[in-house]
Parts: C-alpha cells; structure tokens; sequence
C-alpha cells in the first residue's frame, strides 16, 4: 500500500498541469457554486502571497541573458512592436466599446494585453518547430519590459475610467514577479550545486509547472466565487466579457498569421504567433486580483478558457492548411 502511494500522490499533483482544458472549467464551476451560498470575501486576503508561491517556480532556471542576444532582429522587433503597441491598442478598443459598464472587467482585459508571452511560448513554439531559442528570448523580453511599462500603460488605457495607482501597481509587480525572480534565480543556483543539470531537467523542472498549477487554481477559485452572487445576477455581463476576450484572441490570431506569412519564413512565423498571442496569465490574474480586484481577476480567468484550447487547435489547423506556408517576402 505504501509503496503505491506515493505514485498516486504524484498523478493528483500532476493531473491539473496536464489536464488544464478540464481543470479550469472545474474550478470555475465549482468556485461559481460555492460562491452563491458562501461568503469568500476573506479569501481575498490571500491572492497576493498565492500568487507570489505561483510564479516562484517558473522562475527558477530563469535565464536573463537570452534578453541580450541579438541573433533575432527583425523577429524581436515585430512581436514588441505587436506586445507593446498594437494588442495594447486592440484591447483599448475592445474596452472602450464593450466594457465601459464595468470598468474592473476593462482593467482585466489591459493587464492581460500588456503582459506578453510565457512558458507556454516555447512549450507550443516547440510543439509546432519553430523557432525555440527566439521563443526563449521573447518571453524573457515580453517579462521584463511587460513588468516596467504596465503601470504606465494601465494609467494611460484605464485611468479615465477605474482608478489607478500607478505606486500601488508598481509595489505589485515587485512583490508578485521581482522577488520570485530573485527568490527563483536563488534557488537555481543552489539546485546547480547540488545537482546537475541533468538531474534539474528530468527530475525537478518537471514539478515546477505543475506546482505554478495549483496556485492559479486557487486564484480562479477565489476570483470566481467573489463573483458568484453577482454573475448569477447579470449574466448578460459575464457573456459580454467572454464574448470581448474571444474577440481580442480572434483578432490577435488575426494580425499575427498575416504578418507571419507576408514577412517571416514559418518557422519564424511560427514563433510570432505564440509570442504574441499568448498572455502571460498567471502573473496577470495575480496583478489583476492585487491591484484591481475580484471582477478584473474574473476577466483573466475567461483568458485561461480560450488560450490553450485555441494554441493547440492553431498548430492543427496550421498541419492541415499550411496558415503560414506561403511567404511573399523574404
């Protein structure tokens, strides 16, 4: 018995992480039914030390150099230029059109623009063969630049119409990225004097996303069942919402096959795509729970039902139809 028992406490800790398309309708669902009955204000209190425990891990083998390599160019400048302009623009847009009753669900769907990339690039840009090593660089990039312009950013898109402090802003992304950072590159060093890197891939690397799971599952939790009672009264908005962040992802998809195909060969048009269209949620949520609130929280956690399911159907679609095969420029 005892000897099984900790194969099965392995699979348990490991099942969200590798059925996350199931595990968050779950747990939207059941923060949704636990909320109408339930007051789980006091859970708030919580978010920014679970955050904080949800992003350490994946930033331990942290590799900040990669920032540097210039090996990329023209690639590096066209998914900023997409990162930090253009889906910035898209989702001011989308808010100011669609979202100005509820302006939480607005600053949702900024902070969800401005902060690029995350692990998921390269794991899809792998999945697909593209090019891994820019996937690396932009998601290092996308983090440290997202991390320094997003308070302004949320200033100048949301400011007019929920308030933001751009101080309290900046105190959240240091508490919920720069000391896991820290804390994370900390503990690589340790690992690698432990341990080889060897051992580091194949026997811990893989308990660190599985880990980071867990913890954006408790924040889906509480985002949703905060916003239980006030969904079940205006489910128009929750729609709307949800209806706002399928368009956002549909247009983002959009502008990056487009761009990927006129001016990148696929394999570097394969790399555009999961740079740009991917969001880094988990920091997001975080940000978005700490320095908005529950409803903002809530516009994240309708990201995280679209952005793996449509990541994945993208790279069939591309095998069958060849999306980003035709190449009119070099």
């Amino acid at each position: 018995m005892s000897t099984n028992e900790p194969s099965l406490l392995k699979r348990w800790f490991f099942w969200p992480s590798e059925n996350i398309a199931l595990a968050i309708p779950m747990m939207l669902i059941l923060g949704f039914l636990i909320g109408i009955w339930v007051d789980t204000s006091l859970l708030k209190q919580f978010v920014l030390p679970i955050t904080m425990f949800m992003i350490y891990p994946t930033m331990i083998g942290f590799k900040g150099k990669e920032v540097f390599n210039l090996s990329h160019g023209k690639l590096f400048l066209t998914v900023m230029g997409l990162n930090f302009l253009v889906i910035p623009g898209v989702a001011y847009l989308l808010g100011t059109g669609f979202l100005l009753e509820d302006p939480q669900l607005f600053a949702g769907l900024a902070i969800t623009a401005l902060l690029p990339t995350s692990n998921m690039t390269i794991a899809f840009t792998m999945l697909a063969k593209g090019n891994v090593p820019a996937a690396i660089q932009f998601t290092t990039s996308g983090l440290l630049l997202g991390s320094v312009l997003a308070p302004g950013y949320l200033y100048l898109m949301v400011g007019k119409y929920v308030p933001v402090d751009v101080l309290l802003t900046l105190k959240t992304i240091a508490l919920v990225i720069l000391i896991p950072l820290i804390f994370g590159m900390l503990t690589y060093k340790y690992l690698m004097k432990r341990y080889t890197q060897e051992h580091f891939q194949k026997q811990i690397k893989p308990f660190l996303p599985a880990s980071s799971t867990w913890g954006m599952l408790l924040i889906i939790f509480i985002s949703m069942s905060m916003n239980a009672k006030r969904i079940a009264q205006h489910l128009d908005i929750f729609m709307m919402a949800l209806g706002v962040q399928l368009v956002f992802y549909a247009i983002n998809y959009l502008l990056a096959i487009l761009i990927g195909r006129r001016f990148f060969n696929e394999k570097e048009a394969l790399t555009l795509v999961f740079s740009t269209v991917l969001r880094n949620l988990s920091i997001s949520i975080g940000l978005a729970a700490t320095a908005f609130g529950s409803n903002a929280a809530l516009m994240v956690s309708l990201a995280f039902l679209i952005q793996g399911q449509v990541a994945a159907w993208f790279i069939k679609l591309n095998e069958k139809y060849g999306l980003l095969k035709k190449r009119c420029v070099d």
